[in-house]
């Protein structure tokens, strides 16, 4: 009989099973993969997925792949946190301050018209009011016409008195935070801006020249008008609005310091400018609005530049 000798593990046996190990931490044993790469993932590794564990790096490729979420009409879901809101009513009551210290006055604060409720002109009004052309005190000529075009922006920040201020700041809080959600923070400060200038143009173009207007209430007007259309394109109930906006108009017409010119013409642009954010094509929907706003931008300087040629010639 033939002998056979030989030791155990010779050739004759298996290949030995190995544990599998992390691919980052080759050190450790480990038998979970991710769902993903199929990569070995140690516990220090392993990220929970809707689905098992997935490694670092498909947790990160898996974010930069998912779009950030976008409201109906293309804003930033950032708004729902209504940062430029709470921005635009912290920075008019900053501008109040700093005109009730350029006045140095409780007459800044009340005293004025309305029975005494308003407050009076201050130097900071005086300086950044829409007005259109007039001769001061101290014998300078100034108004936009002047050249002053700044006071068309200016004017929507400042206002005259305490409780002009909290009027305007209330409505822009209720209409403002709903605005901003819906429509995102850059949208919706487009729109307020748009309006707030539209409103102030119109009350460049359409009041006396010697006449100081201020006031956000042309912005705010645009908000109103806003928020009708856009609740009417998202299908929801707007019977709520329409009551608010029919006083406002009252009042508009009934107090004799109120800006009609400078209302309608922020509701107006107010209305065009929701209009176009509002019903813009979902394929090209940024490029559409932005082309829209500017539109509306050109249209605004060329009333200005009329009005300033008649007021000028």
């Amino acid at each position: 009989m033939t002998e056979r000798s030989g030791q155990a593990g010779d050739a004759t046996d298996g290949p030995v099973p190995t544990t599998p190990v992390c691919y980052r931490h080759p050190d450790r044993e480990t038998y979970v993969r991710c769902t993903r790469c199929d990569r070995p993932i140690c516990p220090e590794c392993m990220r929970d997925a809707s689905v098992g564990h997935q490694c670092p790096e498909c947790v990160s490729a898996g974010r930069r792949s998912v779009r950030p979420a976008r409201t109906a009409f293309g804003g930033g879901a950032a708004g729902r946190q209504g940062y430029v809101t709470k921005t635009l009513i912290a920075l008019n009551v900053l501008v109040m301050v700093l005109s009730i210290a350029s006045a140095r006055s409780g007459s800044a604060v009340a005293g004025g018209g309305l029975g005494g409720l308003m407050g009076d002109s201050t130097p900071l009004t005086d300086w950044g009011a829409v007005l259109g052309l007039a001769r001061f005190s101290d014998g300078i000529i100034g108004g936009v016409a002047d050249g002053q075009w700044y006071r068309l922006v200016t004017a929507m920040f400042l206002h005259f008195g305490l409780l002009h201020l909290l009027l305007n700041m209330w409505a822009l809080w209720v209409l403002g935070r709903t605005l901003e959600a819906v429509l995102g923070p850059l949208r919706f400060l487009a729109l307020y801006l748009i309006a707030g200038l539209g409103g102030n143009v119109a009350a460049y173009v359409f009041t006396e020249p010697n006449r100081f207007t201020a006031g956000a209430s042309t912005a705010i007007f645009g908000l109103f008008a806003a928020i009708f259309v856009i609740m009417r394109r998202l299908g929801r109930d707007t019977s709520a609005i329409v009551p608010v906006l029919v006083i406002n108009l009252v009042f508009t017409f009934t107090v004799p310091s109120i800006s009609v010119a400078g209302h309608l013409g922020g509701l107006a642009v107010g209305a065009l400018m929701a209009l176009v954010l509002a019903y813009a094509p979902r394929m090209r929907r940024t490029a559409f609005q932005v082309a829209g706003g500017a539109i509306l931008l050109v249209a605004l300087l060329g009333l200005v530049l009329v009005r300033t040629a008649t007021l000028v010639g």
